[in-house]
């Protein structure tokens, strides 16, 4: 018990990144399915549009729901957002592009309907994990100085 309470106190500032990025992510994720779902399945818009507008609507929330709550970016430079939309952009091509071709191999004899939508959730997983990791590392990385007086405060 003692190793997990050093492992924890060690580790304390990432783990409650992950837990407040899951937090954001809950609400963004359901948020976004709703979106998505409608766009498709009623409003019958094709599956690159209907993501896209779902991820668009959904990123703003959370570029401004991370920088606060899940980071706490306090000094945002003039090139946060554009690193914000890279990071947005880059994750969404490689998990919706992924996918498509990947489920629709895997599931060849299903209707287009149910490979699509089954897409849509393989690729918002896949999208979870690398957002992550982008947002930590490039869009509200620490700078040096940051990061030493943050490892000071532990």
């Amino acid at each position: 018990m003692k190793k997990l309470a050093e492992l924890y106190h060690t580790h304390r500032t990432f783990i409650m990144e992950v837990i407040h990025f899951g937090m954001v992510g809950v609400i963004n994720t359901f948020m976004g399915w709703v979106i998505m779902a409608v766009l498709y399945n009623f409003i019958h818009i094709n599956y690159w549009l209907s993501t896209g507008i779902s991820y668009f609507v959904g990123s703003v929330f959370s570029y401004h729901a991370n920088a606060k709550v899940t980071f706490k970016v306090e000094n945002r430079d003039k090139w946060l957002p554009w690193r914000f939309a890279v990071n947005i952009i880059v994750c969404y091509l490689i998990a919706y592009g992924t996918a498509q071709p990947l489920v629709r191999r895997l599931l060849s004899s299903q209707p287009k309907v149910i490979v699509d939508n089954v897409a849509m959730l393989f690729g918002m997983c896949f999208f979870v994990v690398m957002n992550f990791f982008g947002q930590k590392l490039f869009v509200f990385r620490k700078n040096g100085e940051a990061a030493v007086r943050e490892s000071k405060d532990k």
